[in-house]
């Protein structure tokens, strides 16, 4: 006979597993002999180890129950029985009423931070973490092309082009997070092509060992070098890495053919200001009570610091930060506030900006639009622009829109140029202004120019460019070629009455061709003229 660990009863030893799975119900056995109350009497120590709770079984090894020993044993009183420390537990969860437990609704915990994730910028902090957060690009929207593509975990090698904080590098992440690939980022002034190798063997290795793909970021690609660039097209193709690259300058000039059409390249849109907007909005409730923003900080200067951005979430962030942290001194109103937060023109010299404010300046003067030229011309300066090569561009002008109509406008582009070298900025944005008012106001004509295009294209048909030339225009300097017919028969212009004489200059197989056109414009006739 043996107790049950639970209910204390007397079950024979080979029913005991039974007698437990029953709920302690069966297989109970109650003799009404002396032998069998003997044999529940002598009870003293507990039984196997192997019934026990764990809990059971620490409490009986660090204190063995005997039966002098109140602590570990107590008399039953009715039946005299000893009962243990579990029988005792089992006895108080059945006679205490059961906890009624109540729900209380906690506050919501800010996630926990690291050290480095307190002292990222605000930019950082609220970048999101997947792509319903992303805003402004309808490419990861609900019905997005990059978004299909994620979802199917059909992600290709790709280039993300666009603006500066427009979310290349935020989307990048987004993908490798959904689809569970192992992240790698690098950038062209810390990772040379020993490091790329090296990563490439590990994605290999990776990919072999446990199946999962390697997503490689590239920021800023337009930054790689011809090497760096090349060690990539090997693993692209293969697939054993998948390259995101970012750039904001065009992919078409910067990376080289052999990479691109291993990559598709998705365009970025530039964020709206109520895009950004939006985005500000959100850090302020996320981020606004742990800077305890004063009032200052409302709709009026999120739309200001919006328009301000021009595009660039990052540099929005930023400002809103460091408008959080200004709005709390005494003094502070929001006129100071506004020029405390000052902004730089975003104009790169290197890059397309570069080229398409320069662009829409030369296109301003050929369109006789002064207003226009005049503020192309300022942001250029104020953004840093060397002022020489904005003279350079106008002598090109001078000749290329305004050409015969005015020829003066060439001395006055060269003269300008002359000028900016010798006066140097700030004064001599005076010169430019000069110059650019003067050519926007000239009549335009471009004979000259459409005149030596019209050459260019004859020259381009197979043969033209190897035409010999007629004898009686070639030079003569030695008796031989006199003697071979150079330069006879030709008639010497001001030897003759206005100059004019019977004489064909061109090669006889295009001595019908006219290169020149007789109006300064074109015929064309803009309908919305009239409409």
């Amino acid at each position: 006979m043996v107790s049950c660990p639970i209910c204390a009863k007397s079950v024979r030893e080979l029913n005991i597993n039974a007698h437990i799975d029953s709920d302690c119900q069966k297989f109970i056995d109650e003799p009404g002999s002396s032998q069998a109350e003997s044999a529940s009497s002598q009870k003293s120590a507990p039984v196997a180890s192997f019934f026990q709770p764990s809990s059971a079984r620490k409490a009986n090894t660090a204190q063995p129950p005997t039966p002098s020993s109140p602590s570990s044993t107590q008399k039953n009183g009715a039946k005299g029985t000893l009962s243990t420390p579990l029988q005792e537990d089992q006895k108080r969860k059945r006679t205490e009423p059961p906890a009624i437990e109540t729900e209380a609704d906690p506050l919501p915990k800010r996630p926990k931070t690291n050290a480095i994730q307190k002292v990222a910028p605000l930019a950082e902090r609220m970048r999101p973490k997947n792509l319903d957060e992303v805003c402004g690009q309808d490419l990861v929207g609900p019905n997005g092309v990059l978004r299909s593509l994620i979802e199917q975990d059909r992600v290709p090698s790709m280039i993300l082009w666009g603006g500066a904080g427009t979310g290349k590098t935020t989307i990048a992440r987004v993908i490798a997070a959904m689809v569970g690939s192992r992240f790698v980022e690098i950038n062209s002034t810390t990772s040379g092509v020993a490091d790329c190798k090296k990563i490439f063997a590990e994605a290999r290795s990776e990919l072999n060992l446990t199946g999962r793909k390697t997503i490689l970021f590239c920021d800023e690609i337009h930054r790689f070098s011809k090497s760096q660039q090349d060690v990539l097209l090997g693993p692209v193709e293969s697939g054993v890495v998948t390259l995101i690259a970012a750039t904001t300058e065009n992919p078409s000039f910067k990376v080289q053919n052999a990479l691109l059409s291993r990559c598709r390249t998705f365009t970025l849109d530039k964020l709206t200001d109520d895009d950004i907007a939006s985005i500000l909005k959100r850090a302020l409730v996320t981020e606004g009570p742990s800077y305890s923003p004063s009032e200052l900080v409302d709709d009026e200067l999120i739309g200001y610091l919006a328009t301000f951005s021009d595009g660039d979430a990052r540099t929005a962030l930023n400002l809103l930060e460091l408008a959080m942290g200004l709005s709390t001194r005494a003094s502070m109103t929001k006129d100071i506030l506004k020029k405390s937060l000052t902004k730089t023109l975003v104009y790169d010299r290197a890059g397309d900006q570069h080229y398409d404010t320069i662009s829409a300046f030369h296109k301003s003067i050929r369109g006789s639009d002064p207003d226009a030229a005049l503020y192309y011309l300022g942001r250029m300066i104020q953004s840093g622009e060397d002022p020489l090569y904005i003279a350079r561009r106008l002598i090109v002008v001078a000749s290329e829109d305004i050409g015969l109509a005015d020829n003066s406008m060439l001395t006055l582009a060269i003269s300008t140029h002359s000028a900016v070298e010798k006066v140097g900025l700030p004064e001599a944005r005076i010169n430019l202004a000069h110059a650019t008012v003067a050519m926007s106001l000239s009549p335009k004509s471009t004979r000259a120019y459409r005149g030596l295009n019209n050459a260019y294209a004859a020259l381009a048909e197979p043969g033209t460019a190897s035409l010999p030339i007629p004898l009686h225009l070639r030079n003569a300097p030695t008796r031989l070629m006199k003697e071979l017919g150079y330069g006879r028969e030709y008639k010497y212009n001001p030897n003759y009455k206005d100059g004019k004489v019977v004489q064909e200059y061109l090669p006889e197989k295009i001595q019908r061709l006219k290169f020149l056109e007789d109006h300064d414009l074109g015929h064309l006739e803009d309908p919305e003229l009239f409409s």
